[in-house]
């Protein structure tokens, strides 16, 4: 079985080379990448970087202020960017006028993207949002035909709402009756009664809350809810889609889930399921009840690694504190028991800073340490963002989103690493040389995560536990481990200090007892094997 390695893309993003952007302007001013652009050449080159799935972010019908390109503007008021959130969605069964050529034909161009993906050897993974949509879904159809009803024809969500009462098992919506929705934004928007936004109940959001949607409600038994997104998912199942990541599903009954889970993969077996989920003390729960095939490991080994990163890269050597101890990442897989395989790992995705940032490791090639523990420590999926192979910064200031150290999905925009990438990819640019030398360095990791079955299928050993006073081991910056499987069996050490180190690293007895290597003249429990590691970088030795 090869290893997952997923690769996220913002359609909107990629293919758009505009250089003359303007903050917070218009698609006609920035302009937009398309399906299109998606090409046989783009898919050759993740493919030649060892990538299995393509998760396309932003692909669903959202809310957007764009009255041209197919789409029909929402409120300002409460969409977020001129562009929308994609997580503000508008149709289940849609997709974004603005990413296809003809927008009448945007189904069309959508499927053929999805035939594309599977030709070049890759599957597709879209978003699946389920705790809440737009505050206008369903309303933005310019045919009559169409007057409360979604692409497939189904009633919208919320049509047929009772709305005198807060709540009643037949809603889709929550309703606070006789108020009226106040805005953190000044404007002319009405909503009467006000719904209940994504992540508060309150007819009242803040600038801080998902005030663009509406929480769907679900209660813990079936409704008419949990048919409809159903439906949705088995849509977008039957159009081709491999796999579908879970938005924020810890704020949606695990009952719903579960059985939704169970009945898609009775019609599609193949389907997989990413959850979105930040309390491990449910990762348990998530994979072996409710039956998802991977969860983000963001509040363990990202958290973990991130500390690591920035309290070695920001104290340029100096003490660190105990949450910034490479300790973390054994502390973190203890934690995990069974469920280790079923971890998404991943240093970079639209909701964190970008490693490059100046709020994370400042340089890309500050992280390589991080990339050989979170890509090649065990059997779990990892993920990369688009632009994280070249050093993405997400420091520019677009609109909507600021210079805050992510790539902005709320805003029109062409980063001008992504515009780099995408024509050096076409052959019709080229990368600058720390891009180049970043991107060489991906290419060679994940290049060898993706062919080597120690990688691919190995058991690991943590060494850290044996190392603690080894000669240049720093229990606090360093880690070490062994993959191991058949004959083959590797030595990988990290060093996440800012400077070179030479350690001497001791394979216990009980190591050479538990993996079934035989000891030897050149390797065995009482000589320790020497390792320079560079700043920041990682090893990989094979011991036999």
């Amino acid at each position: 079985m090869d290893k997952p390695i997923i690769y996220q893309m913002l359609p909107r993003l990629w293919g758009n080379t505009n250089e003359k952007l303007h903050k917070s302007g218009t698609v006609e001013e920035n302009g937009t990448g398309r399906f299109k652009d998606i090409d046989k050449v783009t898919l050759d080159y993740l493919k030649s970087l060892g990538v299995t799935h393509i998760w396309y972010t932003g692909v669903l019908r959202h809310a957007t202020c764009c009255d041209t390109r197919g789409c029909t503007p929402s409120s300002s008021q409460w969409v977020k960017g001129n562009a929308g959130s994609p997580y503000s969605i508008t149709d289940y069964f849609d997709v974004n006028p603005y990413l296809a050529v003809k927008p009448e034909e945007r189904m069309a161009e959508f499927r053929a993207l999805v035939r594309r993906t599977h030709a070049a050897g890759m599957k597709v993974i879209i978003d699946f949002v389920p705790n809440h949509v737009a505050r206008d879904y369903g309303k933005f159809s310019p045919k009559p035909i169409r007057k409360g009803r979604d692409a497939q024809g189904h009633p919208v969500l919320g049509a047929l709402d009772d709305k005198t009462v807060h709540w009643k098992p037949d809603n889709d919506f929550f309703y606070y009756p006789g108020q009226s929705l106040i805005l953190p934004v000044k404007g002319t928007y009405k909503e009467m009664p006000a719904k209940a936004s994504g992540n508060i109940y309150s007819p009242e959001p803040t600038v801080n809350d998902w005030y663009d949607t509406i929480k769907l409600n679900y209660c813990d038994f079936h409704t008419d809810t949990w048919d409809r997104m159903y439906e949705a998912v088995c849509f977008w199942a039957s159009v081709g889609v491999d796999g579908f990541r879970c938005d924020m599903v810890e704020l949606v009954p695990a009952e719903f889930m579960t059985w939704l889970i169970k009945g898609v993969k009775a019609e599609f077996p193949e389907v997989q399921f990413i959850a979105e989920v930040y309390q491990k003390n449910l990762y348990n729960k998530y994979v072996h009840e409710v039956g998802f095939d991977y969860l983000y490991d963001k509040s363990g080994l990202y958290d973990a690694l991130h500390d690591i990163v920035t309290g070695n890269v920001n104290n340029a050597g100096g003490p660190i504190e105990q949450w910034q101890s490479a300790r973390r990442i054994t502390w973190n897989w203890q934690s995990l028991g069974d469920v280790q395989p079923n971890m998404l790992n991943f240093l970079e995705n639209h909701d964190e800073q970008r490693i490059a940032s100046d709020f994370f490791g400042l340089d890309a090639r500050n992280s390589f340490a991080a990339l050989y523990v979170s890509l090649f420590f065990n059997t779990a999926p990892f993920m990369l963002y688009f632009g994280q192979e070249i050093g993405e910064r997400g420091m520019d200031e677009e609109g909507m989103s600021g210079k805050d150290g992510r790539t902005t999905i709320f805003d029109w925009w062409s980063p001008a690493s992504l515009r780099r990438l995408f024509l050096s990819v076409h052959g019709k640019g080229e990368l600058e040389l720390e891009e180049k030398a970043v991107l060489e360095k991906y290419r060679k990791l994940l290049a060898f995560a993706s062919e080597d079955e120690a990688i691919k299928k190995g058991v690991t050993y943590d060494l850290c536990y044996c190392n603690m006073y080894s000669e240049g081991f720093n229990i606090d910056r360093h880690f070490a481990f062994i993959r191991k499987y058949g004959e083959e069996t590797l030595l990988i050490v990290s060093n996440f200090e800012p400077k070179d180190s030479d350690i001497s690293i001791t394979v216990p007895a009980e190591a050479f007892e538990w993996l079934q290597i035989s000891q030897s003249d050149s390797l065995n429990a009482t000589t320790p094997v020497k390792v320079h590691v560079p700043a920041c970088d990682g090893v990989i030795l094979n011991l036999r």
